[in-house]
Order: structure tokens, then C-alpha cells, then sequence
């Protein structure tokens, strides 16, 4: 059994039975399938095209691949109907669950300027698609022996019943999707709010201060004040009495 089968079965059917409040675990979501599609509209001109697309699309997936043909003619491209023009195949099962270990555990952190899966790219129906613009970044392609470098469209349908269900299953299963902040980054704003707390309380001291000197002052004057007038009453006395 796949380990990331094992871990789906252990750890994340009940941690999502527990989140969206599931009685019975059989309406927990899970991927069904996963679809690995190459477009080559330039093979029509170049058989050899695709050959190495498919050789390649084999090697990644280890399964036998399908090519895809036109389903109508179309003048603008040139295309006729029943032309191959790409090369798909279906994952399930043991494979799927393997090929999806390499694709989070190896493929993706190799992506060039990688800043993790967008969380809109689903459909509505809890189906993830995201595009892969060179395929070496799979650990079956070997880059001396391609003759040039091919994107792919990866689609993974799920049973979720939303788009919600089925970012929480991705999630749940390592999915890097950004726009999560970490700890590291959320440390530097509470330092800032506790130092802009704190500078008040420092210069509340020196405005009291300043307002309590006048203060003082004021209260000493008046208090001289009728010290000197009751000296000036006491020589008049003596003046009347001699």
C-alpha cells in the first residue's frame, strides 16, 4: 500500500470527519482519479513530436498513455478531425496514490520560483487542475536524453461536494497552497503593536511633570503674599502706640 494511502486512511479521514462534521466516514472526500494531459497541436505537422510527448507522459506516469485526436476540424489551426493532437492517461489506485507522493514530495518543491498552489483553481466540485511548464521536474525525466522541454495539465478529481471539501482534503494530504502565514512571519507585528502600547505610558510622567511645576509656583506666591502685608500692618501699630 502506498504510504500516502495509509496516511489518507489513518490520519485524514478522521481529522476531516471531525471538521465538517461527518457521522459516518463514508462521505469523508477522496480523490477518485487524477488525469495527466499533453497538448501538442504541432504534432500534426511532426509524428516524432508525438512520440517523444508519449514516451515522456509514460515515464511519469509508469502507465500506458492514450493519445488524443481532434474531435472536429478547425481551419484556423489546421487541424482536421481524427488528428492526433496530444497524449493523455488515467491514474487510480496504487498508481494514483503514488505518482501523487512524488508529485508533492518531489516534483513541486522543484519547480522553479515556486510560491505555492493557487487556492481558486478549483471548479466549483472540489476538482483541483494545475499546469506543470516543464516536465523535468519529475524525477523519471531525464534532461539529456528529451529533445525539448513540454508542459502538462494535472486534473484531480475528488468526491467533495465543494470547493471547500476539497481544499481542506488537499490540504489534509500536503497540498503547498499559499496564502497561509507562518509563526515567523506573524512575529514581528506583535512586537510592533506591543512597542507602540508602550510609548505613551513613557511620556505620560514628563507632560504631568511640566502641568504640576506652574502649579507649585503659583501656590508658593500666594502664600508669601499675605506674609508681607501682615509685616506692614504691625509697623503701623507700633507707629499709633509711640
Amino acid at each position: 500500500m502506498a504510504q500516502l494511502k495509509e496516511y489518507y486512511q489513518k490520519e485524514v479521514v478522521p481529522a476531516l470527519a471531525q471538521q465538517f462534521g461527518f457521522s459516518n466516514t463514508m462521505r469523508v472526500p477522496r480523490i477518485t482519479k487524477v488525469v495527466l494531459n499533453m497538448g501538442l497541436g504541432e504534432a500534426v505537422a511532426d509524428k516524432k513530436i508525438l512520440e517523444n510527448a508519449a514516451n515522456d507522459l509514460g515515464l511519469i506516469s509508469g502507465q500506458k498513455v492514450v493519445v488524443t485526436k481532434a474531435r472536429k476540424s478547425i481551419a484556423g489551426f489546421k487541424i482536421r478531425e481524427g488528428w492526433p493532437i496530444g497524449c493523455k492517461v488515467t491514474l487510480r489506485g496504487e498508481r494514483m496514490y503514488e505518482f501523487l507522493e512524488r508529485l508533492v514530495g518531489i516534483a513541486i518543491p522543484r519547480i522553479r520560483d515556486f510560491r505555492g498552489l493557487s487556492p481558486r483553481s478549483f471548479d466549483g466540485r472540489g476538482n483541483f487542475a494545475m499546469g506543470v511548464n516543464e516536465q523535468i521536474i519529475f524525477p523519471e525525466i531525464d534532461y539529456d536524453k528529451i529533445d525539448t522541454l513540454r508542459g502538462l495539465d494535472i486534473t484531480i478529481t475528488t468526491t467533495a461536494q465543494n470547493d471547500d471539501e476539497g481544499r481542506a482534503l488537499l490540504t489534509a494530504l500536503r497540498f503547498p497552497f499559499r496564502g497561509m502565514p507562518s509563526a515567523t512571519e506573524e512575529a514581528p507585528a506583535v512586537e510592533e503593536t506591543e512597542q507602540n502600547e508602550e510609548a505613551p505610558a513613557e511620556e505620560a510622567p514628563t507632560e504631568e511633570t511640566e502641568e504640576e511645576a506652574p502649579a507649585a509656583e503659583q501656590t508658593e506666591q500666594t502664600e508669601e503674599a499675605p506674609a508681607e502685608e501682615s509685616g506692614e500692618d504691625a509697623s503701623e501699630r507700633d507707629k499709633e502706640e509711640s
